[in-house]
């Protein structure tokens, strides 16, 4: 195992055990899984992560991803559950368990008090017949063939296997409770994914002094505003709703074939159906339209229409929302 060519594959195989014990998941979901997911979105108190040693692990990011996706969400250490920590347990509440051979002793003593407040569990256990399940509303089955351990003593596959069947129930929470993105900002306020997530067009479009023509105004109207803003300018009717846009590349396109081009009406040579953006939607949607049908800038329009600003691509990246 001393050449680099046997570390790499060693490396392989982990990957391959591990990308085969997730895979295998799928077949096992089922009614149980959703019992599990509706139970977990119906709670009304909070979602108790439970597990112990590795399982502890996975059980506080499924609680910590829960969390962030509109559930609240805690790590609960069974040991510590037992010496003071029972006190947060609420009848309200719903347990989800993480254990890979599903009889540890270290858990009898939360799933007892669990019993006596009637708070549902839904266990992720290694082995579907074990002691756990026989208290859990709901049996989801993470066990694997192997371990990516050589030894197939430390927990590797069984607690990506765990993990993975975490996400698949947040993920499926996420869904049942409708949480959407301008929730989850609400819930990551800071750094660069916040704001990413927060940014509406109307907090970085230009709303005052930007560009736009009448559709009776000629090309020659549409110089100075093309050079001053950028290369884009609305066109409006009498009513100040979008009509049209032309861009600095109409423009060099219609001096290329027509030699009397300042004289010619905005009207017959500006593109009818521009792609536009509202006030309120999320910059990082904005940005991501210019970038699909490669455009700089975007008209931002009310739902009548009506013409309000611009919003750049450069502004939006500056801004943090791409």
């Amino acid at each position: 195992m001393s050449t680099d060519a046997a570390l790499l594959e060693e490396a392989r195989h982990v990957l391959d055990v591990e990308a085969s014990a997730v895979l295998a998941l799928k077949e096992r979901l089922g009614e149980t899984f959703v019992r599990a997911c509706r139970l977990v979105a119906g709670a009304t108190g909070r979602v108790l992560v439970c597990g112990i040693g590795k399982s502890g692990h996975v059980a506080r990011k499924v609680a910590a991803t829960l969390t962030s996706t509109g559930t609240p969400a805690i790590f609960l250490h069974p040991v510590e559950a037992v010496h003071g920590d029972l006190g947060i347990v609420g009848r309200n509440d719903v347990a989800v368990v993480i254990s890979k051979s599903g009889d540890t002793a270290e858990l009898d003593g939360l799933i007892d008090h669990l019993g006596r407040l009637a708070v549902p569990v839904v266990t992720l256990v290694g082995k579907a017949e074990c002691p756990l399940a026989a208290h859990a509303a709901a049996v989801l089955d993470c066990s694997v063939m192997e371990e990516a351990c050589p030894m197939g003593l430390t927990p590797t596959a069984s607690t990506t296997a765990a993990l993975a069947m975490g996400d698949a129930l947040a993920m499926v929470v996420l869904h049942l409770k409708g949480f959407r993105q301008e929730d989850f900002a609400a819930l990551h306020p800071g750094g660069a994914l916040g704001r990413k997530l927060s940014l509406r067009v109307a907090d970085i479009m230009v709303s005052d002094a930007y560009p736009w023509v009448a559709e009776s105004a000629s090309v020659r109207d549409t110089i100075a505003p093309l050079a001053a803003r950028r290369g884009t300018v609305p066109i409006v009717d009498a009513e100040h709703r979008l009509v049209g846009v032309l861009t600095a590349g109409d423009l060099t396109r219609l001096m290329e074939r027509d030699g009397d081009f300042l004289s010619r009406s905005v009207a017959g040579v500006m593109s009818r159906d521009p792609k536009t953006a509202q006030p309120q939607e999320l910059g990082a949607a904005a940005a991501s339209r210019m970038e699909a049908h490669g455009v700089m800038a975007l008209p931002v329009v009310e739902s009548d229409g009506r013409l309000v600003g611009v919003v750049h691509l450069h502004d939006l990246m500056r801004a943090g929302a791409v």
